[in-house]
Order: C-alpha cells, then sequence, then structure tokens
C-alpha cells in the first residue's frame, strides 16, 4: 500500500520542517506599528518565508526536498484557486447589482501594466516584469501565473516577489494616500472608500482606517463601501486578470523588447561598418 504513495508524499522531512516554520510563525503571529497615517503589518507569512529561507541553508533541506516542495506547492496553489473561486461565487449576483461602475473601477487597475511594465523594463527586469506587473499581485494573482507559466518561470518570480513586497509596504501606501487624498483633494471620501477595495484585505484596512480617521462621521459608511469593493475586486479582478491585464501585459513585453533588440541589431550594425570604413 505505502509503494503506491508518491515519493513526496511520503518525505516526512519536508513536512515536518513546514509543519515546524508554521508552529513558529503562528505562535508569533501578527505585528503591527503606525508610521505617520499608515500601519505596517507584518503577517505570520513574512515569518515564515524567513524562517524557509533560512532552512534552506541547513543541511536538513537537501535536493529531494526541493523536488517535493515544487510538486507541493503546484498542488496547494490548486486549493487556492478553489478558495478564490468560493470568493467569487456569492458576490456574481452582487456585480450585476452594482453594474458597470466596478468593473470600470477595476480595469483602473490596469494601471499597474500601463505604468509598471515599462518602468521595471528601464530598469532592466526581463520576463520577471510580467509577473510583477500585471496586478497588485495577491492570492489570485500567484494562482494565474502559476497555472500559465509553472513555478520555476521567472513570471512567478516576479509575482511572489512583488506578492511579499505588497505584504510588508502595501498597507503603508494605502493608508498614507488615502489620508493624502481625502485632507487635500476635493474628492469624496465615499469614492475614496470604493477605492480602497482593490482585492487586499489589509490595503483596504489601512485605507479605510486612515478615511475613517478624517471623517469619523461617516466611519460605517467607508468601512461598507471598503469592504464590498474588496469582495467585488477580488470577484471581477481574477478574471480582468486572467482575459485583459495579463495578454495586455505580455503583448506589451514583446514589443518593447522587440523594438529593443531592433535597436542593437542597428546599433552592432553601424559599429560594424564604421570599422570597416575606417580599414
Amino acid at each position: 500500500m505505502l509503494k503506491q504513495i508518491p515519493e513526496y508524499l511520503k518525505d516526512w522531512r519536508l513536512h515536518g520542517i513546514v509543519l515546524l516554520i508554521v508552529l513558529l510563525a503562528e505562535s508569533i503571529g501578527p505585528f503591527s506599528f503606525e508610521v505617520g497615517a499608515g500601519m505596517i503589518l507584518i503577517l505570520p507569512m513574512i515569518y515564515a518565508f524567513i524562517l524557509g529561507v533560512a532552512a534552506v541553508f541547513t543541511p536538513v533541506i537537501k535536493e529531494k526536498q526541493f523536488k517535493h516542495s515544487e510538486i507541493l506547492t503546484t498542488a496547494l496553489i490548486g486549493l487556492l484557486v478553489a478558495k478564490v473561486s468560493l470568493n467569487i461565487g456569492p458576490a456574481l449576483s452582487m456585480i450585476v447589482q452594482v453594474g458597470p461602475a466596478i468593473l470600470l473601477q477595476e480595469i483602473g487597475n490596469l494601471g499597474t501594466v500601463l505604468l509598471g511594465l515599462p518602468l521595471a523594463l528601464l530598469l532592466g527586469v526581463k520576463r520577471e516584469a510580467i509577473g510583477m506587473t500585471f496586478s497588485i499581485a495577491r492570492e489570485g494573482s500567484l494562482a494565474i501565473i502559476n497555472d500559465k507559466f509553472g513555478f520555476n518561470s521567472p513570471e512567478t518570480r516576479g509575482v511572489f516577489s512583488i506578492y511579499l513586497f505588497g505584504s510588508i509596504f502595501g498597507a503603508v501606501f494605502f493608508g498614507l494616500t488615502a489620508s493624502f487624498l481625502a485632507t487635500f483633494t476635493p474628492l469624496n471620501p465615499l469614492a475614496l472608500a470604493m477605492a480602497s477595495g482593490v482585492g487586499s484585505a489589509s490595503m483596504m484596512a489601512a485605507s479605510s482606517g486612515s478615511l475613517s480617521a478624517v471623517y469619523p462621521e461617516m466611519a460605517a459608511e467607508i468601512q461598507s463601501l471598503a469592504s464590498a469593493s474588496m469582495i467585488l475586486s477580488v470577484a471581477t479582478g481574477f478574471f480582468v486578470s486572467i482575459f485583459i491585464a495579463l495578454p495586455l501585459a505580455e503583448k506589451m513585453y514583446n514589443l518593447f523588447t522587440s523594438r529593443k533588440s531592433n535597436k542593437e541589431v542597428e546599433t552592432n550594425e553601424q559599429t560594424e561598418e564604421k570599422k570597416e570604413a575606417n580599414q
């Protein structure tokens, strides 16, 4: 019977290390501290990531554990897709009631592609830029990229890097931005509350918390709209990422890199011609 069990499921060393890391991370719990009007929230996931990286440099982790962890991670991301789907289903009726406004809000998030991808390429980032810029890189984005490109792809490395960066600094950015817009612009606080729901619970909480501090008399409405917007963004964002944002990011990457390659070829040809002329 045991012979029929896949080797990666019998890797008790890997399972034991993962269990120990999870227990340590959960025992520490979340940690937060304020930065101006924003707040930095350190989740147990960050501790788990650091402990996992540290474990790689110990003799406990061998090449076999690397191979088995890749298989298990791919399988577990399938469960993540199922979890995201469970959140999307109940929100479909709400999406129909809200109408096109929420869809237009989600399409506005394409700014991550239109602005972020060219900047990433200017900074010298390669195909990682696709994973880094096609969304704000939350859980659903991890599932989409891993399913299309595979766990060891540069696109997956890109989306994981932004996922971790956003988990640490995203809430701070949203909290400070919401506070600034509420204080120095004439934008309606309820519109800002709707904009808080980009699909991340921590970012939404930081943004709506800052807005509630500026407009305490509207705190209940702000929290309600922000929460509803977040649920809808998770649902609509999944489809926008698959059918619009990711294809757009790939096409833009191919367009920019092909132009760069053509310029390099032209430059090399001109250099060769000058050398021949000088000879």
